[in-house]
């Protein structure tokens, strides 16, 4: 898949999905079936508009441009947000961007999807420029509830990881450079990948979780390590079953399956390695 950076695009006829498609859920790959380009925003249009308002994001770009891969699609058309482009008149983006620069022939977005200065453009005025055909995607819906990239966010940190993976359709990933961190697991006898959570993206609650790992299974853990008051911020510590390699440096993925259980306070170390030893067994377990 191509990856263009707008305005520097192949003028052809396309066949085009349109929105932010953060976490590229089950909505999004709706709204995206059948098209050969995405147009997507980078940043995401509140970090410029209403930063306060800004969420957490569930993928950074390299991620969501993988996951649309992953869906056929030929090319990835960014959009760099700033003022600018946040003063465009819903009219200037669909005559400039849409018409004369992507060529669209068949337009699919989400019913809710807004654009332009305001916010003041929508399906209806799609669905009324005679020059393309528009698709106007329905909400989806899975158990009952309408999948969002808002609602998974609000899974994701409650710990939700399995219900989040049945909304975004694959299990929830996170990835990171591991990094050095104080060599305590390694003294417990369950060396660690540490990572660092990134404050711009979504990390799950605080717990112990069951992941894939570069292939491997992991228990992960998330949290502050109250055991020994640190004191420390946040840190995900991914102890590779069966694994021991030096990741220092590297760049890991972990797929999140199940959660454990919450983060405790432990009476002593003892205590503590007694508790990751039933970690460890029941994440062998699930993962198989």
């Amino acid at each position: 898949m191509r990856v263009t950076t707008f305005p520097d695009v192949e003028a052809r006829p396309r066949t085009l999905a349109v929105g932010e498609f953060d976490g590229v859920h089950l909505g999004h790959r709706e709204v995206i079936r059948g098209s050969d380009t995405v147009l997507t925003f980078e940043p995401h249009p509140l970090t410029v508009v209403r930063p306060a308002a800004a969420p957490k994001l569930l993928t950074n770009l390299e991620v969501k441009a993988e996951l649309i891969a992953g869906l056929g699609v030929e090319e990835l058309v960014v959009i760099p947000f700033d003022d600018g482009f946040a003063r465009q008149t819903p009219r200037d983006f669909i005559d400039h961007v849409l018409v004369e620069r992507l060529r669209v022939r068949r337009l699919s977005v989400g019913e809710n999807f807004r654009f332009g200065h305001r916010a003041a453009g929508d399906s209806a005025m799609l669905e009324a420029d005679r020059r393309f055909a528009t698709r106007v995607v329905p909400l989806v819906e899975t158990d009952g509830e309408i999948v969002s990239s808002s609602h998974i966010r609000g899974l994701l940190l409650a710990g939700e990881v399995e219900l989040a993976a049945r909304f975004l359709g694959a299990p929830f990933q996170l990835r990171g450079e591991v990094v050095a961190g104080d060599r305590r697991g390694r003294e417990l006898g369950f060396p660690t990948a540490n990572i660092v959570p990134d404050e711009r993206l979504v990390c799950p609650g605080h717990g112990v979780y069951v992941a894939r790992a570069g292939g491997a299974c992991a228990a992960v853990s998330i949290g502050v390590r109250p055991t020994f008051g640190t004191g420390r911020a946040p840190l995900i510590e991914a102890y590779l079953l069966d694994r021991h390699v030096d990741l220092y440096g590297q760049v890991l993925r972990l797929d999140f399956l199940k959660r454990l259980r919450g983060e405790r306070r432990f009476d002593s170390g003892e205590a503590l390695v007694a508790q990751m030893r039933r970690d460890v067994d029941d994440a062998r377990e699930l993962c198989g």
